[in-house]
């Protein structure tokens, strides 16, 4: 059985608001954006150049959702981007106003820092050192 993650859910208060942060501030391709009726839309986006495993940007639908935004996994770091070039992304994301809240850091497994989305989610931003 051959078997792929392919989408993850992030909650977020606004589509376009959404949007426009991972497409302008973190270079991510808009993927798909399809009306489902009743405000609702089906809004994919992911890394450019990914073919594989994107973000499903979800409204939050109802109190309970809200309070979830920037806040779905207790601030823990929820996702990692990683990358062939940490200068360079680190670079563009630092001037395209991405809130870094580590600075970046050299571990054993690759140099990595830690941001925040527009809703205040963390994520790793990494190189990753070659394995054998």
């Amino acid at each position: 059985m051959n078997q792929r993650l392919s989408l993850v859910s992030l909650v977020v208060a606004d589509y376009d608001e959404a949007i426009a942060f991972f497409t302008r501030a973190l270079d991510f391709e808009l993927c798909e954006d399809t009306p489902l009726g009743g405000g609702k839309r089906w809004v994919v986006v992911r890394p450019r150049g990914n073919p594989g495993s994107g973000l499903l940007l979800a409204r939050a639908d109802g109190p309970a959702q809200t309070a979830r935004i920037g806040d779905q996994t207790g601030g823990r770091v929820f996702l990692f981007l990683e990358t062939d070039d940490f200068e360079r992304d680190h670079a563009r994301m630092t001037a395209a106003g991405v809130r870094f809240v580590r600075p970046p850091r050299h571990e054993a497994y690759g140099v990595v820092a830690v941001f925040e989305d527009l809703c205040g989610n963390r994520w790793d931003l990494i190189q990753s050192t070659s394995r054998s």
